[in-house]
Order: C-alpha cells, then structure tokens, then sequence
C-alpha cells in the first residue's frame, strides 16, 4: 500500500491564525499516573501558550486527557479522525473543529501538514508508527517541523536504545537521530520548541 506523505513546506504560521502543535499520544491511560499527568500538563501548556493542539480527534486515553485540559483552559484543538473511528464515544464532542478523513495514512499526512510543530507523549503502536513516520519524513526532507519527544517517566527508553544501536551499526547518523529533540519535562520541551520556531517573539509564560 501507498503511504500518503506531506507536501514538503515550513512554517506558515502568522497574525491570521495561531502556531499549532500536532501531538501524537497514547488511545489509553496507561497504569502509570506520571502518563496521565504529563498529558494534563502538556494540554495546559500549549492552551496557556496560545498553541492550537491538532491530534487524532479522540475522547478516549491520553489524547482525551489532553484535549480535555486545553479546552478546559479555554484553548484550541483540532481532531483529525479517520471515517471508521468517527463514532460516539471515540470522536471527542467538544473539539473546537473536526475533520474527518478517508482512511488512517490520510490522517497522518493531514496531521502533519497541519502542525507548525510535532509532540509526541506516551502511547502504543499507533503512536511508535506516527513518530516513525514524521521523524522518517524529516530524514528525507519532506518537512523541516520540529518535532520534540515527552520522554515521562523513561518511557521511550527502549526506543531511545535502539536508535543508537541503529546509529552504531550505520544504519542511522548522528543527524538523523538529533532530528527529534528530546526531553523529559514539559514545560522545558515547550520552551525549547517554540524558541526554535519563534526565538524573538515567545516569551513563555510558565
């Protein structure tokens, strides 16, 4: 099957709307309360920050927590949910705008060339494959978005691993892995992300 994949473009962000932040995050909880956390303060840093969340559009798990707090908040957020997950009690019913789109590579194109930048918070194989796919689209120059990795808890330990095993035996480079910046604390992710898109004109508030 053909994978969909963005238009290669920046960032167009400006006066006539706000930067928006695409995060990718867990359909559940998770047993760790630390997950849950991170998805509420990281929804209440980007509603504070003025950052429309754009994400896959659910009620359920980690995305619903986040979106929850940011439109608690008073912030934005966008769902992109595919035609066969548009249902009651997955769709989340609050969401400021809600496209719905063919199929789940749509999805992802979509997301991706909505976002001015990329999170990515604790989840499962649906969220691995995200990462994976806008991290392999920057390796070959399809977007130059940041995208920034919530490493709670030690989470993508693992994954963090493997990559420089990947790197060690040359199937990687040093370049490609520093495509992803990496951080354990929101707010400190946050900081360094909107000071990358924006370093004259953000000054955070937390």
């Amino acid at each position: 099957m053909t994978t969909a994949v963005p238009p290669a473009v920046g960032h167009d962000a400006g006066p006539e709307r706000p930067l928006r932040f695409t995060v990718f995050c867990g359909s559940s909880r998770g047993w760790d309360p630390a997950y849950d956390h991170a998805a509420r303060t990281m929804g209440g840093l980007l509603a504070a920050a003025g950052v429309e969340i754009v994400y896959g559009g659910a009620c359920i798990g980690l995305m619903g927590v986040m979106a929850d707090t940011a439109l608690t908040a008073g912030g934005r957020a966008t769902g992109v949910i595919p035609e066969v997950l548009n249902l009651p009690g997955v769709v989340h019913p609050g969401l400021t705008r809600l496209e719905v789109v063919p199929d789940m590579a749509t999805r992802k194109a979509r997301l991706c060339e909505l976002a001015d930048a990329i999170l990515v918070l604790p989840g499962g194989l649906g969220t691995l494959e995200e990462l994976a796919e806008v991290w392999s689209w920057a390796q070959l120059g399809l977007h130059d978005k940041p995208i920034a990795l919530l490493n709670t808890g030690d989470y993508f330990a693992s994954l963090l691993g493997f990559l420089r095993c990947a790197d060690e035996a040359g199937f990687l480079t040093r370049a490609d892995r520093d495509l992803v910046r990496v951080d354990a604390d929101p707010a400190r992710l946050m900081t360094e992300v909107l000071s990358s898109l924006a370093p004259a004109e953000v000054t955070p508030t937390w």
